[in-house]
C-alpha cells in the first residue's frame, strides 16, 4: 500500500471513529451494524478493521454465506448423492469438509465416491462429457452473484446435448431472506452493510426495502479503503438518524444492477415458492429452481433422495451467528469444540464463514 493510500486510511479511520464514538455516546451501548455478506465479514476480519473499530461497533454477520445458510437436509441429500456408484460431484473446495448430519465429502471420497473440486462451474460440463458412464452432478449453491455463472454452464450442456449432466439447485435470494430477519426483528440492528457482489447483479435498488424498517443501509466494497468509507457513510446516516440506502460501491454497483445477468438467471431459473435456510427456516420466493424448460437436468428428478430426518449438532450455533444472535466468539464450541480441523459447523469450514474468519485472524 503506497503512503496515499496509508494516509488516506488513516484519516477515513478518524473519521469513522469520530462518528462511531459519537454513536456510541448517543445510544450509550456499542452500534450494531451487521454485515450481510460474508466476505465483507472476512474482508473487515483481514484488514484488521473489526478489531479497530471494536470499542464502539458490534459488528455482526448476516445470512450472506451461502455454504453456511444451506439447509441440512441439503447437504445431507447431497452427500448421499456422492455414495452413489455412478455419480461425480463436482463442486467449490470449501464444500469438502463441510459437516452434514452423518458424513462430509471428504470422508466419502476417502471411502472412494468421485468427487472433483472445481474452479469454474463450466468444469462440470467437460467432465459430464470425458465420463458418459457418470452422472455427473454440479452442487449449486451461492446467491445472485453465482447464479449467471451456473446458468451459462446449464445453457452450455443443453447445447451439448448432454444426458448425464446434472445439477443439484441450491441457489438462494439474498433480499427475501434479508426482509424475513428484518420482519422477525433484525436483532435490534443499528444499520447494514449491504453485500456487493449481490448488488453488482441485482442493483442498489433491490435492497430500498430496508428503508421503511427505519435502518439506514450502504452497500459497500471490499478494500479496506472502501470497507471504511462504507462504514463513514453508514455513522453518518445512524448519526442523522436517516434511514435510507446509500450506494457507496457506484464505480462498480449501478441503481439497476447488470441486466444481462439478470436475463440469463430468469432465462434458466424460476422463483421456488418455498426455500429452506439455515438459521431462518422456510422463507417463501427466496430461491432458484430450474425453468420448465431445464427441469431434466435436476438431479432429484434422476433419483429420488431418502435421508434419514436431520439431527441437530449439539451446542453449534451457526444458525444463531449468520442471523446476527450472536458472535462467533459467543458460540460455546468455538475453538473449543469447534476448529477448522475438526469444525462442527459449516462457519468454521466455508471460505466465507464468519467463524473461519475470526479464527483466522481475530484470535491473538
Amino acid at each position: 500500500m503506497d503512503r496515499i493510500d496509508d494516509g488516506l486510511l488513516k484519516a477515513l479511520l478518524r473519521k469513522v471513529d469520530s462518528l462511531g464514538q459519537r454513536a456510541q455516546e448517543q445510544k450509550r451501548r456499542k452500534v450494531k451494524i451487521m454485515e450481510v455478506c460474508g466476505t465483507h465479514t472476512v474482508s473487515f476480519a483481514r484488514s484488521g478493521i473489526t478489531s479497530l473499530v471494536g470499542s464502539y461497533l458490534d459488528l455482526r454477520s448476516g445470512p450472506g454465506c451461502p455454504v453456511c445458510v444451506t439447509h441440512q437436509q441439503d447437504l445431507d441429500r447431497m452427500f448421499a448423492l456422492a455414495k452413489l456408484k455412478d455419480t461425480l460431484i463436482v463442486t467449490f473446495g470449501d464444500m469438502l469438509r463441510v459437516p452434514g448430519t452423518f458424513t462430509t465429502l471428504e470422508t466419502e471420497k476417502a471411502r472412494g465416491a468421485k468427487v472433483h473440486i472445481c474452479y469454474s462451474p463450466l468444469e462440470a460440463v467437460d467432465l459430464a462429457a470425458q465420463n458418459p458412464s457418470y452422472n455427473v452432478i454440479l452442487l449449486s449453491i451461492g446467491f445472485e452473484t453465482t447464479a449467471p455463472t451456473i446458468a451459462a454452464t446449464l445453457l452450455q450442456a443443453a447445447e451439448a446435448g448432454l444426458s448425464n449432466f446434472y445439477l443439484y439447485p441450491a441457489l438462494k435470494m439474498v433480499p427475501p431472506a434479508l426482509l424475513a430477519l428484518l420482519q422477525d426483528g433484525g436483532c435490534d440492528l443499528d444499520g447494514l452493510i449491504l453485500p456487493g457482489h449481490v448488488s453488482t447483479v441485482l442493483g442498489s435498488e433491490a435492497f430500498h426495502f430496508v428503508g421503511r424498517f427505519g435502518i439506514p443501509a450502504v452497500v459497500a466494497g471490499f478494500e479496506p479503503l472502501e470497507l471504511l468509507m462504507g462504514l463513514y457513510v453508514l455513522l453518518r446516516m445512524i448519526n442523522e438518524e436517516r434511514a435510507a440506502v446509500e450506494n457507496a460501491y457506484s464505480h462498480v454497483v449501478r441503481a439497476k444492477g447488470n441486466l444481462s445477468a439478470q436475463r440469463l438467471i430468469n432465462l434458466c431459473f424460476e422463483e421456488e415458492p418455498v426455500t429452506h435456510w439455515r438459521g431462518l427456516g422456510p422463507i417463501p420466493s427466496s430461491g432458484y429452481r430450474l425453468a420448465e424448460r431445464y427441469a431434466a437436468f435436476d438431479v432429484r428428478t434422476r433419483y429420488e433422495l431418502h435421508t434419514p430426518p436431520v439431527e441437530a449438532r449439539p451446542r453449534c450455533r451457526c444458525g444463531d451467528i449468520i442471523t446476527g444472535k450472536i458472535s462467533p466468539f459467543e458460540c460455546p464450541l468455538f475453538n473449543k469444540g469447534c476448529t477448522p480441523s475438526d469444525p462442527a459447523g459449516p462457519c468454521m469450514v466455508s471460505s466465507e464463514g464468519a467463524c473461519s474468519a475470526y479464527y483466522q485472524y481475530m484470535l491473538r
